[in-house]
């Protein structure tokens, strides 16, 4: 059975990540994944928006998937559907990518299992943000 990583585990993450790929960042002020993530622009991290058919979010360009973003992200954010996130871990795993948010409501356990045992570090059903306001100063 996934369990997610212990608070302090997880403040260590949001401590380390400086650069946040973030799958399904809507262009839509309204939207949960914009708003967190501008958010979490506010908080100094830089945001990269992973979404096709937009070119920019939150003043980023935006890419059509992991593989496009040129430089290293330190984590994925996820803001899709559960059933939805396998080929999203196959992209991360491929590309070595360390870890992976799956933001409130995104629950797969066997690919969360499968991310782990690729080596990266798996935070699932849990809100980046409200972590990052509960957890850090």
């Amino acid at each position: 059975m996934f369990t997610n990583p212990t608070p302090d585990q997880i403040r260590s993450l949001l401590q380390e990540v400086k650069r946040i790929a973030v799958v399904g960042l809507s262009p839509r002020p309204e939207r949960p994944s914009y708003r967190v993530s501008r958010a979490m622009q506010g908080f100094g991290y830089r945001i990269v928006p992973v979404r096709p058919a937009v070119s920019e979010v939150l003043g980023e360009k935006a890419y059509a998937t992991l593989s496009d973003i040129p430089e290293k992200v330190d984590m994925v954010d996820v803001f899709r559907a559960g059933d939805q996130i396998d080929p999203i871990i196959d992209e991360c795993i491929a590309l070595g990518i360390p870890r992976l948010w799956l933001q409130d409501g995104v629950i797969n356990e066997a690919a969360a299992e499968r991310a782990r045992a690729a080596g990266i570090t798996v935070v699932m059903d849990r809100c980046v943000w409200r972590d990052y306001m509960d957890l850090l100063p």
